[in-house]
């Protein structure tokens, strides 16, 4: 099985972008940014643990994300990502940090109602997490579009 493990740095630097990333888009949209709480509309407050695990399962497109893994992410950083199929094996060997914690893809899904994707859709779990993300940033253009089913969801103490 095929699994990767991001080191201290590289969650370090990514720490730091996404944080600018929140300020910038706080500061040009003059309130907070909604993640990592849920989307106003999933009817409740989640907001991202430090510590948890899920199944992703990455379709639709010509991504390089495609398949099914087993994401560990602990810090808002994924710290594990294991390939469930040969595609999604030759995912995370190929593009390791491809592979989202659900915070990214939230964000992902603000981005795309943000610059009026044709559909940026999501279904949320009774506690507030996703379940369903579906984008399709370009309805007229061929293999833009994107599937993410989250399951198996397990928050870490």
């Amino acid at each position: 099985m095929t699994s990767l493990r991001r080191t201290a740095r590289t969650g370090l630097a990514a720490a730091l972008l996404a944080g600018a990333l929140m300020t910038v888009t706080a500061a040009c949209a003059g309130e907070a940014s909604p993640y990592p709480a849920a989307r106003a509309g999933s009817g409740t407050d989640w907001r991202e643990p430090a510590a948890y695990s899920y199944t992703l399962e990455s379709s639709e497109g010509e991504r390089s994300l495609l398949g099914r893994f087993r994401v560990t992410v602990r810090d808002g950083e994924v710290t594990a990502a294991s390939g469930l199929d040969d595609s999604a094996r030759r995912a995370v060997e190929r593009l390791p940090d491809e592979v989202p914690t659900l915070g990214e893809l939230l964000r992902e899904l603000e981005r795309a109602r943000k610059e009026n994707a044709d559909t940026a859709e999501a279904e949320f779990a009774a506690d507030g997490h996703p379940v369903r993300v579906s984008l399709d940033w370009d309805a007229n253009a061929l293999d833009d579009e994107a599937l993410y089913v989250i399951s198996d969801y397990e928050p870490r103490g």
